[in-house]
């Protein structure tokens, strides 16, 4: 399998994890990129470097949750695979868990539906560490129980049965890549943004890094490039079909050490802000990635301290000091 000569689908293609899987595709002598976004978190700036350079993309301001709206541009597109990376973000569903439910289903069934009538061959569906909740084992592989915490994560693990029954009842071309803590540059600084775009723009801005709670919580931090390679591998190796694999490092690290590494990587030496955990946050995670490592021959390349230093670089000289581009 290839993605040589295809015509490719990227929902969310314009956010953060999506639009570096842009990047990569207009390395992978594709035919045709098409991203389909609604702006709830992608930038124009993300993807206005692959517009540029690579001719054969084309924008759609559009919610892939709406099935006719995509079957539409489904007939003139041609598509041959769907990288589905659209989605409503976890701590939107904390003021909004309603919306965020419904979103992030319908996002996923419009997907499967037009696969299962072949408008498109492949799709290769975007789930979320969160759906294992807090790790009862060490390290957590894909047969760990689904124990989501919140509505966002409830609605990803929703999301991944569901697709599961599509390929088992109908047979379609699909499989789930399971990332676990992306971080890296373009990652949402604004509503919504996770922990280390808001540590880093603290900083930037003078103020004192949040610790929630005693920052022991663990996370499997992965460079954004890494998931995406894997992403890739992912839809060019058959044998994943119907399967669900975990892209991660295999190692973990406290909320407390990582916003120290920030720190130390942004030359800022004073105190940190410790306030209260935040509600039904994940107590530790820890990736199993031998099932990766078999099928795909999966390996991160990235370190932590260099994608820190890269993550670091690109919000100093994109957001500055108080400041928003």
């Amino acid at each position: 399998m290839s993605l040589k000569g295809r015509r490719v689908m990227v929902t969310g293609g314009a956010g953060f994890i999506g639009s570096h899987l842009v990047d990569r595709l207009t390395g992978e002598d594709v035919e045709r990129i098409v991203i389909v976004d609604n702006f709830f978190l992608g930038r124009h700036r993300n993807i206005q470097r692959a517009m540029d350079t690579f001719p054969s993309i084309k924008l759609y301001y559009q919610d892939a949750a709406h099935y006719e709206k995509m079957r539409n541009i489904m007939k003139v597109e041609d598509i041959d695979v769907v990288f589905n990376l659209a989605v409503v973000p976890l701590l939107t569903s904390h003021e909004l868990p309603k919306i965020t439910c419904e979103d992030n289903i319908n996002i996923t069934l419009s997907v499967l539906e037009l696969l299962r009538n072949d408008y498109y061959k492949t799709l290769i569906h975007c789930s979320s560490s969160e759906v294992y909740g807090s790790a009862m084992e060490i390290p957590m592989g894909e047969e760990h129980p689904l124990h989501p915490t919140t509505p966002y994560a409830a609605s990803k693990a929703a999301c991944d049965l569901i697709a599961q029954t599509y390929e088992n009842t109908f047979g379609i071309d699909m499989a789930i890549v399971r990332p676990f803590n992306n971080y890296g540059p373009r990652q949402n600084e604004g509503s919504y943004a996770g922990v280390i775009p808001i540590t880093i723009q603290r900083i930037l801005d003078g103020k004192r890094p949040i610790v929630h709670g005693k920052g022991l919580q663990t996370r499997d931090y992965v460079y954004v490039k890494d998931v995406v390679d894997g992403m890739v591998r992912i839809h060019d190796h058959k044998n994943t079909r119907g399967k669900v694999l975990n892209i991660a490092t295999g190692e973990e690290i406290t909320i407390l050490a990582m916003i120290k590494a920030i720190a130390k990587e942004m030359g800022y030496k004073g105190p940190l802000e410790f306030q209260r955990k935040r509600p039904a946050d994940v107590d530790r995670h820890l990736a199993d990635i031998a099932l990766a490592k078999e099928l795909i021959d999966f390996r991160p390349k990235t370190s932590f301290a260099d994608g820190i230093r890269e993550t670091v670089a690109w919000y100093r000289q994109n957001l500055g000091k108080g400041g928003r581009k």
